[in-house]
């Protein structure tokens, strides 16, 4: 239960430290802000921690005795300036000083770090036509007064908006498509479900082994020329984002995306992509899907940035004159054996809860592995849709943090090279046929307006359970990971239902149990997903 604001004139109090002052201002005390800590700390893994007396020496800027505070412990000042964005220097500092323009802090080094925020402010300034300097004011002054807490009660209220609500707000925003595309629709048992990808009947009926052969994504050279300068609702709307990921400590590394360009399905998988650089897609059309929950939550239906950005069918559909960045996901079934208290051989399939310290799909449910689809090293041969799984598996699942590109340093000429596999990946790739790994299906999300490959990945040995199912694994990007097998339809059926999905986990999920049935023989008892494309 909130405690009632009391508001009081500026000179009633006088702060000891900027840490005491924004303690008070998120109207917590030392013990209530302790607990937050705590939930914060387990939240976005962080091994730091501060109890209550900890807290008080630090909010007063010494010791009871009056001495000087003795160094924070590093996990400690890490934790406090996630949860802020401002250096542990100034937390501890006075209150009576002005707070300079905080930075991102979060994985990774502290050089990196602020190199990221210059490259963002850099390009704030130049995409909005501003004196150089001006969007580090902006966002620094907005940092300062932006509260953890608010922010994470936003959060919350977005993650109560459901899929339902989404693709009918899009519906009334879009209209019809033009014919042969529509929503995805689906019903699974007794659930049915409504999505807002856009997709067509043969995008869906792949089965598409993402082999050599059939998955040809082929990368086009050439360099991204934005169109036209940001305007104030967009310079305005990425001062709120950069600010906003200072607080919460959620990183945006200006790493190159993939940007589909066209795209043909078939019997094999082809289309062509540039790069666009993460920032002009987290900057832009990544703050579609903020823009949309709040107004769905709020009962609002002006979207000034989806008419800036994406504001009709035509523009869903002509992906060279946009910025369409992508994803890719999959479902993951890994064969077990038979258990007395499980019951017979099935898959267990594997679903995430994304954690707050991503930018996209933050506290959604969501298949995994899922990804931003993005080179490594090799920008042609990174470009299939197959390279991004598989390097995903390494890092969602079997721990790899090296190919993570927000905290790797990218040193490794081949990354993917079999002799830097681990041990779970070399295990499958050793022998044929211990994985399959297809496309099942295609769409435009048009929350964000990216694209989505689904996909499924099936580890068909069972001695892969037993020697490596103690070493599946989520890392950082998810809060938490749900275990479900393929003999319990009640339960997936109950899953699908649910209102946490993502647009795009959804659509992966369905499309990969569709496939999982035809496949899966006697491990198999799940719903059938009947799927249509409608408007």
């Amino acid at each position: 239960m909130r405690r009632p604001v009391v508001k009081a004139r500026r000179s009633e109090r006088v702060f000891r430290t900027v840490l005491e002052r924004k303690i008070w201002e998120r109207r917590q005390t030392f013990e209530e802000f302790a607990e937050f800590a705590e939930v914060f700390a387990r939240e976005h893994r962080e091994p730091g921690s501060v109890g209550v007396r900890h807290l008080q020496r630090l909010a007063a800027g010494r010791k009871p005795s009056g001495e000087p505070l003795s160094p924070v412990r590093p996990s400690t000042a890490r934790l406090l300036e996630r949860i802020f964005g401002v250096r542990i220097d100034v937390l501890l500092g006075s209150a009576r000083e002005p707070i300079e323009a905080p930075e991102i802090v979060g994985g990774g080094s502290p050089a990196r770090a602020d190199g990221e925020l210059v490259d963002a402010l850099t390009w704030l300034d130049r995409r909005a036509g501003w004196v150089s300097g001006t969007g580090r004011r902006k966002v620094g002054t907005l940092a300062g007064d932006l509260g953890v807490g608010g922010l994470l009660d936003r959060n919350a209220r977005r993650s109560r908006v459901g899929p339902a609500q989404v693709a009918s707000a899009l519906a009334d925003y879009y209209g019809p498509f033009k014919a042969g595309y529509g929503m995805y629709r689906a019903r699974c048992g007794g659930q049915a479900v409504v999505t807002s990808v856009v997709t067509r009947v043969e995008w869906l009926d792949m089965a598409c082994a993402l082999m050599a052969d059939r998955d040809s994504v082929r990368f086009v050279a050439g360099e991204f020329v934005p169109e036209a300068a940001l305007g104030h609702v967009g310079a305005d709307a990425a001062v709120d984002r950069l600010a906003e990921s200072v607080a919460l400590g959620v990183r945006i590394a200006n790493l190159p995306l993939y940007r589909l360009l066209g795209v043909e399905i078939g019997d094999a998988l082809s289309g062509t992509v540039g790069q666009v650089p993460f920032m002009e897609y987290a900057l832009t059309m990544d703050l579609l899907e903020g823009e949309l929950l709040d107004a769905v939550a709020a009962g609002r239906s002006a979207l000034p940035l989806r008419d800036l950005y994406l504001p009709s069918a035509e523009s869903v559909l002509d992906l060279p004159k946009r910025v369409c960045a992508g994803g890719v996901l999959a479902l993951c079934a890994i064969a077990r054996p038979g258990d007395p208290f499980r019951g017979g051989p099935d898959y267990a399939l594997l679903v995430q809860e994304r954690s707050g310290s991503v930018l996209n799909a933050s506290g959604r449910l969501a298949v995994i592995p899922k990804a931003f689809h993005q080179p490594m090293s090799d920008v042609r041969a990174d470009a299939r849709v197959g390279a991004t799984l598989l390097r995903e598996l390494e890092e969602e699942l079997f721990g790899r943090s090296d190919v993570d590109l927000t905290i790797g340093d990218g040193r490794a000429a081949v990354p993917m090279h079999p002799g830097r596999a681990s041990e779970p990946m070399k295990w499958l790739i050793a022998e044929p046929g211990r994985m399959r790994v297809e496309c099942t299906g295609f769409g435009l999300n048009l929350v964000s307006g990216n694209y989505e490959f689904a996909g499924l990945v099936v580890i068909e040995d069972e001695e892969f359970w037993r020697r490596f199912g103690g070493q599946v694994e989520a890392n950082w990007e998810a809060s938490g990971l749900r275990l479900y097998s393929s003999l319990d339809g009640e339960l997936v059926e109950e899953l699908v239902g649910q209102e946490a999905w993502s647009n795009e986990g959804l659509f992966a999920l369905l499309q990969g149990l569709r496939r999982l049935r035809e496949i899966g023989g006697g491990r198999m008892e799940l719903p059938a997903v009947e799927v249509e494309v409608g408007g």
